[in-house]
Parts: C-alpha cells; structure tokens; sequence
C-alpha cells in the first residue's frame, strides 16, 4: 500500500520569458508619417513558492514533474502592452527547504503559513519602438525582445515543525506515548518499525495551552550512514526545539542505549547536540522502586530524566511539567522567523539578461529589425480621424 506520507520531491520549475517589443510605424491615410507606435511586451510570469499550514506532506506534489509559469505578450500596434504572463504559486507545508538539484546548493526555506518566497522571476517585456523616439531619431526602427526565462531543477524536502521530537530505538514506546498524551492514533504493534512515517499529536497542558509533539521512526544504530529507516526521517529532528529520548526501562544498558542514539543524532548533524533533551525511562510500571533508585544513579546527569508508564498511566503529569519547562526556558526560545530570515540565495555568476537605455536616449541590448519587417496596413487597416485647420 502506498505511503500518503511523502517528504522529498523533484520538479522542474521555470519562469515566463518577457514578452517581444513592436517594432511599428504608425502609417494612415491622414497621417502617413505618424511615428512610431510599437509597445512594450508583458512581464513573464513568476514562480512562488508559498506556505501553507492546510498540507502536512508534498504529496500534492508527488506527480508534478514540471510547472512552468506563462509567457509575457507581445507588444502591439498603438502603442498596445503586451498582457503580463500569470504568476505561479506552489502551496508546500511550513517546514519545508529547497535546493538546487544540480548544485544541491540551498536556495530557500518556508517556515510559516502565509509566506511567500520568490523562487523564479519571470522576464521583463521588451522596450516598443515608441519608447526609443527622440528628437533626432523620430523614427526607430528596432526594438527589443523580452527577457529570458529563468529555469531551475529544485529539491523540495519537508522538516517536520513540532515542539517536542521523540527520539528512541524500534519499540521504545514512542506511538504508545503519543496516542496516549494526544488525539493522534499512530499505528500500534509488538515488533520493530511499527511506525514507518512521521506523526504528529498536539498535547494539551494547563490553561489551554498546548504543544507539539512528533513521533518519530525508530532509530537504530548505523542511522546516520544509512541504515534502517533513520536516514530518511533523522532531518525532521532538525526542526525539533526539543528532544524527547525514550528509552525502555527492561533495556540492559539504559545510559549506553542514550549514549547511541545521542551518537546517531551528532554524526547526521553536530548541531542537534545544541538542543535541549530530556530522557524518559518507559514501561516503568515494570520496574519497582528499589530498582528505580538503582536506575537514577546510573543515569546522564545532564538532562533531565523522568519515569513514565503510558500504560499505567504513570510520571505522565510530571513528564508534561518537565517538557513545559523546557520548552519555555530562556535559552530555548526560538526566534521570530522574519521574511528577511528566508531571502532566495542565488549565485552570483546568474547570467542575468539586462536591457537598458543610454542616458542620451540610445538603445541599450536591443534587438535591431530591418525595415521589411516594418507592419504595414492595407485598406481594412486605415484609421480615419478629423483634422482641425
């Protein structure tokens, strides 16, 4: 059965080209010698990219495989604008990066719902002959063409946005958890790799206030070179603000279990290290005091650590308490995102097409027509108008 859960696409993106300028001699049967006429091509159509908190995958985009913006209208006679190409918007989920696939250099991030991101502009319209009439040229014959079009191959990736990332071996409880403190009802099972996508439940808390939590696929050792499922899904942990490590209480080793996961997390991203973590010892209901008191003393010191049966029902008010306190420290507080924050990056040896006028009035990157291009009228065409003496 096929996933509904998808987090990487590839499409083809390309923006409209400018439309040409007209090259036109205005020539009726009272007015011969009229001048130039011609107008200005339209704008090519640009491509955004657009946040949108009603999707939670880029299965929307699994099967578009280009999108392709449209392209700026010619100018015409009297002095006509050439009609501007229509803009292109790709909704994605908040949490969503770009790349280039051919450089694999990053190009933008959508963070929150609303933003919009200029990801391709589309190309200016030509300049009309009427735009380059002077005083000593009164009759240009050339005009210019559009811009090109801008094109790019991107790699969309989706990171999970969530305040509280769960982060634990197969079967360490985390679905248990998850459907136990939210709504969500993840997929529940006695074997490894229950869970094979991402989920997420909001945890309610005191005074109607509220948080975030995602479940993550288990992690196991080797993750971060690529074994097992962690490689595909360890980026949404990226997004995480904190760090949920569940481990099972009957577990052999329960500081060396952390240890590993810990481990996995510093060789796919040093920065992960960075986050604030808490340690939640699961299916304590097993385990009896005494032994508990044996457990804490073996334990990371670093961090916080609780005791939790989601069964049982048991250390799930305290663990809330800890994950609210930590989420809502100082030194955890996230930043405003700014629409500065999320600027297209673009290379600096973008070849650009530019097309301007000389401060004397000359032509600039123009595009020069012979006069057997010139559009004539027959007699359909003639426009009649009333002269005053």
């Amino acid at each position: 059965m096929e996933s509904n859960f998808v987090d990487y696409v590839k499409i083809c993106c390309r923006s409209g080209k400018g439309g040409r300028g007209s090259m036109h001699l205005r020539h009726v049967k009272y007015n011969p010698n009229g001048g130039p006429d011609g107008g200005d091509g339209g704008r090519g159509g640009n491509i955004y990219l657009r946040g949108n908190h009603n999707y939670w995958t880029l299965l929307h985009l699994k099967y578009e495989r280009h999108i392709f913006a449209e392209h700026g209208g010619n100018g015409g006679r009297d002095k006509c604008h050439g009609t501007d190409g229509k803009d292109v918007y790709i909704d994605v989920p908040c949490g969503t990066v770009v790349y280039n696939a051919d450089t694999g250099k990053y190009v933008c991030d959508v963070s929150y719902d609303g933003q919009e991101v200029l990801l391709l502009k589309g190309g200016r319209g030509g300049l009309g002959n009427f735009q380059f009439r002077t005083a000593t040229n009164q009759a240009p014959r050339y005009a210019q063409p559009g811009e090109p079009m801008q094109e790019m191959t991107i790699i969309l990736e989706l990171k999970l946005l969530a305040d509280v990332g769960l982060v634990g071996f197969p079967n360490a409880g985390k679905s248990t958890l998850l459907s136990t403190l939210s709504s969500a009802r993840p997929k529940i099972a006695n074997y490894p790799f229950t869970t094979l996508e991402p989920s997420l439940g909001i945890v309610s808390y005191r005074d109607n206030q509220s948080f975030v939590m995602a479940d993550i696929p288990g992690i196991i050792e080797g993750a971060s070179e690529g074994k097992g499922l962690g490689l595909r899904f360890l980026r949404h942990i990226e997004r995480n603000s904190l760090l949920l490590f569940m481990v099972p209480g009957d577990t052999d080793d329960i500081k060396r279990e952390y240890e590993i996961l810990l481990g996995e997390l510093k060789n796919f991203n040093p920065e992960m290290l960075d986050k604030h973590r808490v340690l939640a010892v699961t299916k304590s209901d097993l385990l009896d005091e005494e032994l508990i008191e044996m457990l804490q003393e073996t334990l990371p010191d670093d961090l916080p650590v609780v005791f939790i049966s989601s069964v049982a029902n048991q250390g799930l008010v305290e663990l809330k308490d800890i994950l609210w306190r930590e989420l809502n420290s100082e030194s955890n507080k996230l930043t405003a995102i700014t629409a500065e924050d999320t600027l297209v990056h673009r290379d600096k040896d973008m070849t650009r097409f530019t097309a301007e006028m000389e401060a004397e009035g000359e032509a600039g990157d123009i595009e020069f027509i012979d006069d057997s291009e010139i559009e004539d009228f027959d007699e359909d065409d003639i426009e009649y108008i009333d002269v005053e003496d």
